[in-house]
């Protein structure tokens, strides 16, 4: 779904104009980053979890060389799926 799609659905289903729709719509991504940046994980409700996690420091294999190399740690962002978003995605 793209973006102008989900502004479209919002607007279809709420009573606020598509600019102000637009502007809130365009505004979660960065609402979700800023909490995972400061609190470390969000959970819209009944959609899921979004948190951050921690890759370990280690050993690779260089791909041209061969020789070993050192991977630092680092952080990822994880998702897990609610219930209810699990559930309509394995209905038939």
């Amino acid at each position: 779904m793209s973006r102008q799609e989900r502004i479209d659905t919002v607007v279809a289903g709420t009573s606020g104009s598509k600019t102000a729709t637009s502007d809130r719509v365009n505004a979660v991504p960065g609402i979700i980053v800023q909490a995972l940046a400061d609190r470390g994980s969000v959970q819209p409700v009944g959609f899921g979890s979004f948190s951050v996690g921690r890759c370990a420091a280690r050993a690779g294999c260089s791909s041209s060389t061969g020789a070993v190399i050192y991977v630092p740690a680092t952080k990822t962002m994880k998702f897990t799926a609610g219930r209810a978003l699990r559930e309509a995605v394995s209905a038939p």
